[in-house]
């Protein structure tokens, strides 16, 4: 009965996973201390967060071993994930740097009339006081 158990469940090689993990982990610190342009280093580091993830749920999570069936049922996340980025771009993405705000409509204190009540109220109060 071990031995049929044995069949059923695929032999992985985890030390090869973690190696590639490991060398995946490296590329990230050398992309980081590299100077390179950052369109390339997003796209480096992307592509090295992808490979990472694609190890880890192909193996550890034993994706690669599940039927077609995996793929139905995460099919709906990765819609909702990618709908959730786009439905948000606008308010977050789109407007990140924008810096035309209308400065003209603040007015600035004057230094005349306004300017200095509060402090001439104070160093009243502290005279009559002594």
């Amino acid at each position: 009965m071990d031995h049929a158990h044995s069949e059923s469940h695929p032999h992985v090689n985890y030390l090869f996973v973690f190696l590639a993990l490991c060398v995946c982990t490296a590329l990230s610190v050398i992309f980081d201390v590299v100077e390179m342009s950052p369109s390339l280093l997003v796209f480096a580091v992307l592509a090295v967060a992808v490979a990472k993830a694609s190890f880890v749920m192909t193996y550890f999570m034993h994706l690669k071993f599940e039927g077609r069936w995996k793929f139905i049922i995460l099919m709906p996340t990765a819609i909702l994930g990618v709908g959730l980025m786009v439905a948000l771009a606008p308010d977050i993405a789109m407007h990140y740097y924008d810096y035309d705000v209308m400065q003209s409509q603040v007015d600035p204190p004057e230094h005349g009339h306004d300017a200095g009540h509060g402090t001439h109220a104070v160093e009243e109060t502290t005279e009559a006081h002594h």
